[in-house]
């Protein structure tokens, strides 16, 4: 770019704008604000970034800062309002004091949506700040205008909602948002920043009008050519001194030969591959386990609910019934069941799946009683927050082993020998509880920098699951492992992202680490 100091330079439209942004400022400017500027978003800017920053005229910096951003119970506050600011709005509108029980009629009245628990949580808030008092059931306000203050709480909320950096929140807002953080109404997550600085070469050429806006083409087309259009652009020059990219190496993706090698070793143990949807039924994913419909890992906190379409069907009405009575009073079980009145319309929404034992009730329910082996290896969805050991998609092998006799001793060395084929040196189980199994077991394998980690939940399936399936003889030994973590167990993986990566020299370092794996396992 030297040697080409005292030339005219034309560039792209999209670059020479980027540059004017540039050139009015003497600090780093950030790549989210020059696309607000220009009316773009900012993967539209990448290209012509690179472009600039090859040709010397902009410098690029990579920094990570905190953003505060709303979670999912917080976007569900933004739109609905927030428990302490709705209720507060009933106290104002009304300019009463009623009692907590009149809460809910009065809410209604203007129009606004309270349950008892949200009316609980509001007054417990409201009474901290000392913006209202309860004296024996009656609610009283301070103040009216403490009250009007609380609703700006919502505009609070408003301003999250797109996050803004932590370092960058005003300081009389500081508070709030501490309580919204504890509250989990928002988070603090790293993000990473990308930064422009125009070069002290790019400000000369443009303070000397060298640099000029143009119309540059990287192709000579026949159409450019018969219609003489050629003439009014610039045709960029190959730049023969850049290297060309090399070609990577073909390579197999450590992680699916990994899987492929846990199927083979549960082959190796008689058992059989079966199959399941992803997008499931809550009646499979839940319900014919004996998980309550009031359980917490049903709300959307915890599981991810289809809108469109949300609900399907379930054609063995026989079914629904047995399930229905178990879940009711047990049905013939000898449990009492949960005791509440079970929802059939909630039974069919549609989930993604958060275990894949929806599919090895699935299979107990197509074959019944008998003596085989079934297992399935796929992914699973949970809203998880993303770190280390954590991911909102993995893998999970589900499996079951059915026929007359089989005790708990069974089960643990059925496990023990997948340990052992799978290659996990160090394993311990300890009681754990599941609603679906009794007696139940957790199973931890030892990673060197991790130190223990669980990779299996197991246990015998209860009468509540396996009677209403149609199974009347045989017991039902099953157990849920998580495979990305035995992956990261045994090819020494310290974060969970890396089993996903689309990086060569990742899977290639990995593979390397897997081929070692699997060479020491047959020594």
């Amino acid at each position: 770019m030297s040697e080409d100091r005292n030339r005219e330079l034309i560039l792209p439209q999209q670059e020479f704008d980027i540059l004017k942004i540039l050139r009015d400022s003497t600090t780093p400017v950030r790549i989210d604000n020059i696309a607000s500027k220009l009316g773009t978003d900012v993967n539209s800017l990448m290209r012509s970034i690179a472009e600039l920053e090859n040709l010397g005229l902009i410098r690029i910096n990579k920094v990570v800062r905190r953003v505060i951003e709303l979670t999912e119970e917080g976007r569900k506050y933004l739109e609905d309002g927030l428990p302490e600011v709705r209720l507060a709005k009933v106290l104002l509108n009304c300019g009463c004091k009623p009692t907590i029980s009149e809460v809910p009629n009065l809410a209604k009245q203007y129009g606004i949506s309270l349950t008892p628990n949200e009316i609980n949580y509001a007054i417990s808030s409201l009474s901290r700040l000392g913006i209202i008092r309860v004296n024996r059931g009656v609610i009283e306000a301070t103040s009216p205008d403490r009250l009007t203050s609380v609703i700006n709480r919502q505009d609070i909320l408003s301003q999250i909602r797109n996050g803004i950096f932590e370092d960058e929140a005003p300081n009389d807002l500081r508070s709030i948002i501490q309580e919204f953080l504890k509250r989990d109404i928002a988070r603090v997550r790293e993000r990473s920043i990308i930064e422009l600085l125009i070069t002290d070469e790019a400000r000369n050429l443009m303070d000397r009008g060298l640099l000029k806006a143009g119309v540059v083409v990287t192709a000579l087309t026949p159409e450019l050519i018969t219609s003489g259009a050629w003439r009014n652009v610039v045709i960029k020059r190959f730049d023969l001194t850049i290297p060309t990219p090399q070609a990577p190496i073909v390579t197999k993706h450590f992680f699916s030969e990994f899987i492929k090698f846990v199927k083979e070793v549960f082959i190796s143990l008689g058992f059989e591959e079966v199959y399941g949807p992803h997008v499931e039924l809550e009646l499979w994913n839940f319900d014919a386990l004996f998980q309550a419909q009031d359980h917490p890992a049903r709300e959307i906190h915890d599981t991810y609910f289809l809108k469109y379409p949300s609900t399907g069907k379930i054609l063995d009405n026989e079914l629904m019934s047995r399930i229905a009575r178990t879940h009711e009073d047990g049905w013939i079980t000898g449990s009492r069941g949960w005791g509440y009145k079970w929802d059939p319309g909630r039974a069919v929404r549609l989930v993604l799946r958060t275990q894949t034992t929806s599919v090895s009730v699935r299979t107990l329910y197509r074959r019944g009683d008998g003596e085989y082996r079934a297992f399935t290896i796929d992914r699973v969805f949970r809203p998880e927050v993303l770190d280390p050991k954590h991911s909102m998609e993995f893998h999970q092998a589900d499996g079951i082993v059915v026929g007359e006799n089989l005790s708990f001793k069974h089960l643990l060395g059925v496990l023990e020998a997948l340990a052992r084929g799978m290659g996990l040196k160090k394993v311990m189980f300890k009681p754990a509880y599941f609603p679906f199994t009794s007696p139940s077991a957790e199973g931890y394998a030892y990673h060197e920098k991790l130190g223990w980690i669980e990779f299996v939940g197991s246990g015998i399936f209860r009468p509540e699951v396996v009677m209403p399936l149609g199974l009347r003889k045989s017991r039902v030994l099953a157990f849920g492992m998580g495979l990305d973590r035995i992956a990261m167990i045994l090819m020494n993986i310290e974060d969970i992202r890396d089993l996903f990566s689309r990086d060569i020299n990742t899977i290639k370092g990995y593979w390397t680490n897997f081929s070692r794996f699997i060479n020491n396992l047959n020594r």
